[in-house]
């Protein structure tokens, strides 16, 4: 009995073998083209190589740093000298000059309290009698002429509501009466009469009779210091 062989070369060997038929066809191909187009062939394999081809860039070199610039002579020296400043003259402003003001009267109450009403400091010197003398315009055969000194308001005010009529007061509240007194020699109003009327007529005759009553002053003078007859303006208000 007759074993069977096996001839076949083994699988290593067969693929090694085709592997060199392979190598001979393409050693044969790249002959016919270099000798059939040999540009064609160069133009190939650059074109395949240059896939392999790696650009290497060289950095460049640092800039050199800028010189630096020499210093001048007058470098660092004292500047010219300025213009000497000279103060402005200036002023000071003028001072407030505070004004007195004359104190308010009190304030009036409502009803018949003894305390409402309202006074009045009188708003004038007084005025010359009528000379008798010589010198003032007049017969006579002694000194006239004016007063040296001004009557002078010394005692006696008008400062009750129950001096004055009820049923007239919302007429008179907030407004004023002037009044104008003759004053003799000895200090007592001799005449009275309403020189700035009120809108209540009855509470402007009040206030000359209580004048007339209430008022004291000192007399005029004469240049000589004798009291003579003047006359004193008096204003009236009313206030709540």
């Amino acid at each position: 009995m007759v074993a069977d062989l096996d001839l076949k070369p083994p699988r290593a060997a067969r693929i090694g073998f085709a592997v060199l038929i392979v190598l001979l066809h393409l050693a044969l191909l790249y002959g016919l083209m270099r000798a059939l187009a040999p540009d064609l062939t160069v133009r190939t394999v650059d074109r395949a190589l240059s896939v392999f081809t790696v650009t290497v860039t060289t950095p460049d070199p640092p800039a050199k740093p800028p010189a630096e610039p020499e210093p001048r002579p007058d470098e660092g020296a004292a500047g010219a000298e300025g213009r000497k400043a000279e103060p402005r003259a200036a002023m000071a402003p003028k001072a407030a000059i505070p004004i007195a003001k004359a104190p308010a009267p009190p304030v009036a109450a409502q009803g018949t309290q003894d305390s409402s009403g309202a006074q009045q400091t009188g708003a004038g010197t007084g005025a010359g009698g009528e000379g008798v003398g010589t010198g003032s315009g007049r017969g006579g055969a002694g000194r006239g002429g004016m007063p040296a000194k001004g009557v002078e308001k010394i005692a006696g005010d008008i400062n009750s509501a129950k001096d004055y009529p009820r049923k007239t007061r919302e007429q008179r509240i907030g407004r004023s009466v002037t009044v104008m007194l003759a004053v003799g020699t000895d200090g007592r109003v001799t005449d009275c009469r309403v020189t700035e009327p009120s809108p209540d007529a009855a509470a402007d005759a009040i206030t000359c009779r209580l004048a007339s009553e209430r008022f004291r002053f000192r007399p005029a003078t004469d240049t000589s210091g004798n009291p003579v007859a003047g006359k004193y303006a008096w204003r009236q208000r009313w206030f709540y």
